[in-house]
């Protein structure tokens, strides 16, 4: 019989109640407290009572009042208080979350849960507990299992179905990273002040995700062990490369021997499902890469904005949330100012005396007749003022006609080509670099460089060429 149909009918009372956390609470201590290993048989009414009580007093736990629980309660419903322990406790056993059967040789009543409970139940503990996927979903955890299955010599498969159950959870994991870090985005985003923006900041740095994630980016760094990963990878899919036409040839010579021809078909197989184990957990580990870098951009792309919503609300958002804005236009209103302000300043002991607003106060908006603009006149520039003035303008050292006949003197059939005589002095030298440099700009000219040449009073120059084409 499945166990779904084995729970009752008032079995989901429980979450529709107000004290549902509450009870949840109640059923995981019950439960640890009768898997105990000084209880061998189970808890009697009254030690799982006094075990609720340890836990509302522990937790301070405030019982909320609802009539579901008062008609749910059982046959002694009308003879107990709403959120006794015994009302609690009876709750619990007529929902069916636990089960209590009289005990003849103890003459007492004993607490057991049944098999469908016990599945809620587990699932409640993981949801009160801090997480304890830090070891279990982790790249080295991955790289541990390749590395085992790569060093073992049986070469178990149920190592490689460990490694990809790892990336799995691991990849979720940094999907609901990716989940939380988007929801701390509006919330940050609604921050209308400066402690909401500090709260925010705070609740993000000390969530489990964040603990996670210093994990997977110090000790269990993704980049630490990403080439390793995928060299053990790589290793093992060339290892079940070459075992495969050993296996399959084993297969062909087993004959008409049974028990033979199994082992060899069992080896074929295995060898075959290793390998496709091996090809999932490594399009796994390129999504956790995937997953990886995106949560290492949205946590940069964080804490951008928060510095940005900081700045904001110092500068603009919080002004009209100011109290000593307030303060002053209140003072501003009363009937006698300045006494209020001599009172304020005798109190608060102030180290120099008060003194109206100045310009670095707060704003305040100008009369724009203060600050008319009044263009200058302009006057006649004398002949000094002139020379003065063209003294900054650079002036070229060579007129555009002196390096044409600079050109003219050395142009042999269209093509300009410098020897040992054409640079005579530094005025040459620099002319030809003038003609040089203006011919590289010219998409039309075709300029071809030699090796060097010496002119005769030690000048060095490169052998330059220039198709400037038919004078």
């Amino acid at each position: 019989m499945q166990l779904k149909k084995r729970i009752p009918k008032d079995f989901y009372k429980l979450f529709r109640t107000r004290n549902m956390d509450a009870y949840m609470t109640f059923l995981a201590a019950i439960y640890d407290e009768n898997n105990a290993v000084y209880t061998a048989v189970g808890l009697t009414i009254e030690e799982g009572q006094a075990v609720i009580g340890e836990m509302a007093a522990k937790l301070s736990i405030e019982w909320m009042e609802d009539a579901d629980e008062t008609q749910s309660a059982g046959e002694n419903a009308a003879f107990e208080t709403a959120g006794t322990l015994s009302a609690i406790l009876n709750a619990l056993i007529s929902w069916g979350w636990i089960r209590s059967d009289y005990d003849e040789r103890l003459n007492t009543y004993i607490l057991s849960f049944p098999e469908y409970s016990q599945l809620y139940v587990e699932l409640f503990k993981k949801l009160q507990s801090e997480d304890d996927s830090r070891e279990r979903e982790s790249i080295l955890s991955v790289y541990s299992a390749l590395f085992t299955y790569q060093s073992d010599q049986e070469k178990n498969n149920e190592i490689l179905k460990s490694a990809l159950h790892t990336s799995r959870n691991l990849e979720l994991l940094l999907s609901s990273m990716q989940n939380g870090m988007r929801t701390y985005f509006d919330e940050l985003s609604r921050s209308r002040n400066f402690i909401e923006i500090q709260q925010v900041l705070v609740n993000e740095i000390n969530n489990s995700d964040s603990e996670k994630y210093a994990i997977l980016t110090t000790t269990d760094s993704f980049y630490r062990y990403k080439e390793s990963v995928k060299e053990l990878i790589s290793q093992i899919l060339n290892n079940c490369d070459r075992q495969k036409p050993e296996l399959e040839k084993a297969l062909s010579q087993c004959g008409e021997n049974p028990a033979a021809h199994l082992r060899a078909q069992r080896a074929v197989q295995y060898n075959e499902e290793a390998e496709e184990l091996v090809y999932r957990i490594e399009r796994e580990f390129d999504l956790i890469e995937r997953k990886y870098n995106k949560l290492v951009e949205q946590k940069a792309v964080f804490a951008k904005r928060a510095l940005a919503r900081i700045q904001y609300i110092f500068r603009e958002g919080a002004s009209g949330e100011d109290s000593v804005v307030r303060l002053i236009q209140m003072i501003d209103r009363s009937g006698d100012p300045d006494a209020i302000l001599d009172q304020v300043r005798s109190r608060i002991c102030l180290t120099a005396p008060f003194k109206m607003f100045d310009d670095n106060s707060l704003y305040r908006r100008r009369d724009a007749s203060d600050h008319r603009f009044e263009p200058l006149a302009v006057g006649e520039q004398t002949e000094a003022e002139r020379e003065q003035i063209t003294d900054f303008v650079p002036k070229p050292l060579y007129t555009k006609r002196q390096l044409r006949e600079f050109r003219d003197r050395n142009v042999r059939d269209g093509v300009f080509r410098t020897t040992k005589d054409t640079v005579q002095s530094v005025e040459d030298l620099e002319k030809m670099m003038f003609l040089w440099q203006e011919s590289v700009g010219e998409q039309q000219d075709t300029v071809a460089l030699g090796g060097e040449l010496q002119g005769g009073d030690g000048f060095t120059f490169t052998d330059l060429r220039i198709d400037i084409g038919q004078p």
